[in-house]
């Protein structure tokens, strides 16, 4: 499985240094349908406004499964981006192991092996070959493909079961197992498509990290590779909680559609709870792309110091 999802992110052999994927128009094209279905929402829930009773009741289910699905299909457009990237990161490292030997300048004394080297971008490590990926880095790489199906299928039977609560509210039928059923759900699946994401920002820094060692030891250089960073750290931490959060919440509105005493107050606590899990998933990507740039800016220092003083 490893294998074939490692595929899904590498260029086709041969590819050109400066090809372009379709990834960015099938991901821009998912955005735009997600905008779509959130816009047909707000018209819907403009509808119910104007009317009172069960006719509102019935399109403000049915319009809840609708926006959460039109999230989830922004976020699978984001992720498919995402990949796009990734091909193009080893493409150009790809790239850069051919051309960086024709820079290179005359060859200096490196670091010894071992050794800790102090960076504008933070400590590095001397290795005498490309690091070994991180547990972190094996585990991104693994989980990011099922995160984002089984988010997509969560958010899909979510939407399923708000037209089933959108009948019962018709009917007159009690509603409370229907809506806890979508919103548990839902939010399920906006979880695990985030995290989803965060595991391919975690494999582009996988890459990032094998890529560069990569292209060091071709050039029989000492290899250098920056010890994860604290964002890093805090990265993983944020989605982990975020997740946990998303799957407890997802638990509890079970157990409300099963029955519980007082369903209002269960809802009243479960709403903030889902948010909270899905912004401590946000803030963690935010630590992630932090990361990221911190990175590539030492992968453009580590080139300069190549091709200046050659080791």
């Amino acid at each position: 499985m490893t294998t074939s999802l490692q595929a899904l992110t590498r260029p086709k052999a041969g590819a050109a240094p400066f090809s372009r994927t379709k990834h960015a128009q099938i991901g821009l094209l998912l955005g735009l349908l997600g905008v779509v279905l959130v816009t047909a929402a707000f018209f819907g829930n403009l509808s119910a406004a104007g009317d009172s009773g069960t006719s509102a009741a019935q399109t403000l289910a049915w319009t809840f499964g609708l926006t959460t699905l039109g999230f989830g299909t922004v976020k699978m457009g984001i992720a498919v981006i995402l990949i796009g990237i990734l091909v193009s990161l080893w493409t150009r490292v790809d790239s850069v192991q051919q051309s960086l030997p024709h820079l290179r300048a005359p060859a200096a004394a490196g670091p010894a092996i071992g050794s800790k080297i102090n960076t504008p971008y933070g400590v590095a490590a001397a290795t005498e070959v490309e690091p070994k990926p991180l547990p972190i880095h094996r585990m991104a790489k693994t989980m990011w493909a099922p995160m984002l199906a089984m988010g997509a299928m969560a958010l899909v039977a979510g939407f399923i079961v708000s037209l089933a609560w959108s009948n019962a509210a018709g009917s007159g039928d009690a509603t409370t197992a229907a809506a806890a059923w979508t919103q548990g759900l839902q939010f399920l699946g906006e979880g695990l498509l985030l995290s989803g994401i965060s595991f391919l920002l975690g494999t582009i820094l996988a890459s990032l990290r094998e890529g560069g060692g990569r292209v060091q030891q071709s050039l029989g250089l000492t290899v250098q590779t920056l010890k994860m960073p604290t964002t890093a750290k805090i990265f993983i931490g944020l989605m982990m909680m975020g997740l946990m959060i998303s799957v407890v919440q997802f638990v509890l509105y079970i157990v409300v559609a099963n029955g519980v005493s007082d369903p209002a107050a269960w809802f009243a606590i479960l709403g903030p709870l889902r948010e909270v899990g899905l912004g401590l998933l946000l803030a963690g990507i935010v630590m992630a792309l932090a990361t990221i740039g911190n990175v590539l800016g030492f992968q453009f220092h580590r080139i300069r110091q190549i091709c200046t003083i050659g080791s």
